[in-house]
């Protein structure tokens, strides 16, 4: 699957997810999402901060603010539902969904590419 047919099932993928997500009683707001090459440096360049080769620097990651309650959720375990169900939804839509609970990054979601996720 090419760069381009990833980077759209990722934007509609997380809308879904966006959606489950006010369904169960969670509220979102947009954290990191696009990483600039300008400040970043290119996909496989080290800059301001991030891994060099990020999936936010080819617009297939986002780190997502999580509100419950009009409280903010900072906990991986706290992530879980949405993880759970981001990864449900790679299966669904063909593509190799990651969360970033499954490494020590808990409000990351991406779609794997080049290796990165």
């Amino acid at each position: 699957m090419t760069l381009g047919e990833k980077q759209r099932k990722f934007t509609i993928m997380i809308t879904y997810l966006i959606q489950w997500a006010y369904n169960h009683g969670y509220e979102i707001t947009f954290g990191d999402a696009f990483r600039d090459p300008r400040a970043f440096g290119k996909h496989g360049e080290q800059g301001a901060y991030g891994r060099a080769r990020s999936n936010h620097k080819i617009r297939l990651a986002i780190d997502l603010n999580l509100f419950k309650d009009g409280k903010y959720l900072t906990s991986t375990e706290d992530h879980r539902p949405l993880g759970e169900e981001w990864e449900r939804m790679g299966e669904e839509y063909g593509v190799p969904a990651r969360w970033g609970g499954r490494f020590d990054d808990g409000n990351h979601y991406s779609i794997e590419h080049w290796g990165g996720r």
